[in-house]
């Protein structure tokens, strides 16, 4: 390779670094051809892009990026997964892990998730995981189970509070009825104790008639 190619490739590599978050790192060595085209096939389908690139010119990207965990990881040939920002890390890890049970010659090393480095044992469970798509729906699921209770704490006490209301309202109807369907029972009541005192009111003529019985019993 011409230096003016290994300058291009350092500058590729080294842009892809920094602009990357998420890559997993694997030992290719033994792999045919055939069979890296069809693992590169596979994690294409998902999102991500698996270069082979010498370890020098590897390094040289990874000094240049200050990616000191890929650094670590480069040991021997050296494949690289890069994810896209739309790629499915769960599928790309799947696909790698799958590809080295079925070869038996892959060797994940590890890599990077979000920023974060990881081991090859973090990989294997990454893929382990639904795909992204469940994954999101489960999520989606977890958060509004809970938006879901909260609702109902709050509408049930109002529930509760609408009943008491339409309650009083109608106590308050009743009693209402009942005052008004006393209220002519009071006045007949009232009617009928004032008839009742007006036999008493004429004593002062009872007792003129007795003077004047006794009177014509002494002139008699």
């Amino acid at each position: 390779m011409k230096k003016e190619d290994k300058e291009r490739v350092v500058a590729e590599l080294t842009e892809r670094l920094r602009s990357t978050e998420t890559l997993l790192v694997a030992d290719y060595r033994g792999l045919t051809m055939p069979q890296i085209d069809e693992l590169r096939s596979k994690l294409i389908e998902h999102g991500a892009r698996f270069a082979v690139v010498k370890n020098t010119l590897t390094k040289r990207a990874a000094e240049a990026a200050g990616s000191d965990t890929l650094l670590a990881l480069l040991e021997g040939p050296t494949a690289i997964a890069f994810l896209e920002s739309d790629g499915d890390p769960v599928a790309v890890a799947k696909a790698l892990v799958d590809a080295a049970r079925d070869t038996r010659v892959l060797d994940i090393r590890g890599g990077m998730l979000e920023g974060r480095p990881i081991e090859a044992a973090e990989i294997e469970s990454l893929a382990k995981l639904p795909p992204l798509d469940v994954l999101r729906g489960q999520v989606l699921a977890t958060v509004i189970a809970p938006l879901t209770g909260i609702v109902a704490l709050f509408t049930a006490p109002l529930q509760d509070l609408y009943g008491l209301i339409d309650a009083r309202i109608e106590q308050l109807e009743a009693q209402g009825d009942t005052s008004a369907a006393s209220a002519p029972e009071a006045e007949a009541a009232a009617e009928s104790e004032a008839e009742a005192v007006t036999p008493t009111e004429n004593p002062p003529d009872s007792d003129a008639s007795a003077s004047e019985s006794e009177q014509e019993q002494e002139e008699q």
